[in-house]
């Protein structure tokens, strides 16, 4: 919108008191690399026409028809802050985590930050076949030496040294074509080192043929897991290397959660019942059928990765709960002219941060587009910020600016380099307030 429209100005909201989201709190704290599109966030927030207002919580704090009007257009970009529930009995039981969680609690997320996940047990089971089972997957079995590296939180690390886990299975409803993690993501794990795959052979059988017609990434992955089911490494040292590593993990298929299973005492997790499934269909569509047999894995801990939740927020704004997304064409929210969403909210919690940035540059043209026919009536001039001041400071709100955050990060930062770490995230809301003397 700054870039090619010269008059436009931004102001950002954002519900904590730091921002980028789910690039600081949803990517792994080892792929360092990924996080680098916040770059390209700061140049676009110290711009003259853009300004960051934190720690003001839209729907509750302002709302969302006061943001209407004080600015000629609203973009709700919230994502997705709610995971889907697996529906089983058990799943409230001692020692069950949703990825949401236990992902939010190693990256600093505050409302995460006193998860204390009881890592006593030697076995996991991660339901799910994305990327982000597999990042949990990375984290639970990754060497100390790796993490300790990383912008890890400082208690999840003390807690994972205290870890007991060394085997995590991760289990699908679906079989190998159906996978929702990439080939890197898969190779960083086969490569981690102290730890082995165990992919069952018979899993892959047949596969070859079955790849042939496949897009070429799906191909490649599915190479990829065929190959290291299927070949064993000739070299001796892998071989005496694969044999002496204390850790493993695998991926098990076909298998559909049935029950969290209880200890004796009715209080915790001991284990998982799972129905084995057949496929119907093929590709992408194939849908997993229980068959009637039923199969139980023993574990103390279970991680819940089958996707995350847009929850609607304000009244005002409709909301598809069965979808769980805003009604929207091209980004504009569906019989509210002046209102547009982008990223999870809009399309559905799936793609990377590529597949958003795309997304968002779909919804933004929208906004030209409505500017350019006069759909947006912008004659009338609205007051921005100055308007949502006065409310914010009548309920007794601060919001942070991005200047506040900069001292927040150099704090962080600070703390980091005496733990020889790129930062130490701050967890406490009311801290970083206090770093900034709010």
């Amino acid at each position: 919108l700054l870039q090619h429209h010269g008059r436009a100005r931004v102001d950002i909201y954002e519900k904590l008191p730091v921002p980028f989201g789910l690039v600081r709190f949803g990517v792994a704290p080892d792929h360092p690399e990924v996080k680098n599109v916040i770059n390209t966030f700061t140049q676009t927030a110290r711009s003259e026409r853009c300004a960051y207002y934190g720690n003001v919580t839209v729907g509750r704090d302002v709302t969302v028809a006061e943001l209407q009007q004080a600015y000629h257009a609203v973009v709700l970009s919230y994502g997705a802050e709610d995971n889907q529930v697996l529906g089983i009995p058990g799943e409230n039981l001692s020692g069950v985590y949703s990825a949401r969680a236990f992902v939010g609690w190693y990256n600093g997320l505050p409302e995460n930050r006193n998860l204390k996940p009881d890592l006593s047990c030697e076995t996991a089971v991660i339901l799910g076949h994305g990327n982000v089972a597999l990042d949990i997957a990375r984290i639970l079995l990754s060497p100390l030496h790796l993490l300790r590296k990383t912008d890890i939180t400082d208690c999840s690390l003390a807690a994972l040294a205290c870890s007991k886990v060394k085997r995590v299975w991760l289990v699908g409803r679906r079989g190998p074509l159906q996978v929702a993690f990439t080939i890197k993501e898969l190779r960083e794990m086969i490569n981690l080192p102290g730890t082995r795959p165990v992919l069952n052979p018979s899993d892959f059988t047949g596969l070859e043929n079955a790849v042939k017609d496949v897009p070429r990434p799906r191909k490649r992955l599915t190479e990829l897991m065929i190959k290291t089911a299927l070949e064993r490494p000739m070299e001796a040292q892998v071989v005496a290397a694969q044999a002496a590593a204390p850790r493993e993990w695998g991926l098990k298929f076909q298998r559909s959660p049935k029950e969290v299973l209880p200890t004796a005492d009715g209080t915790r997790a001991r284990g998982i019942s799972v129905a084995l499934t057949r496929l119907e269909g093929s590709g992408d569509s194939a849908r997993a059928i229980p068959t009637g047999d039923v199969e139980e894995l023993e574990c103390g801990l279970v991680l819940s990765s089958i996707g995350y939740r847009s929850q609607p927020l304000d009244p005002a704004v409709p909301f598809d709960s069965q979808r769980g997304v805003i009604p929207n064409s091209a980004g504009r929210v569906d019989g509210v002219p002046g209102l547009y969403c982008s990223g999870w909210v809009k399309r559905g919690p799936t793609g990377v941060i590529i597949t958003t940035m795309n997304d968002s540059f779909d919804t933004a043209q929208s906004v030209l587009e409505d500017l350019q026919v006069g759909a947006l009536d912008v004659a009338t001039s609205r007051e921005g910020f100055g308007a949502v001041e006065s409310i914010l400071r009548s309920r007794g709100v601060r919001p942070v600016s991005f200047s506040d955050w900069e001292k927040i990060d150099a704090a962080e930062v600070a703390r980091g380099k005496a733990a020889g770490k790129p930062r130490e995230k701050i967890v406490d809301p009311q801290e970083m307030l206090r770093v900034i003397g709010h």
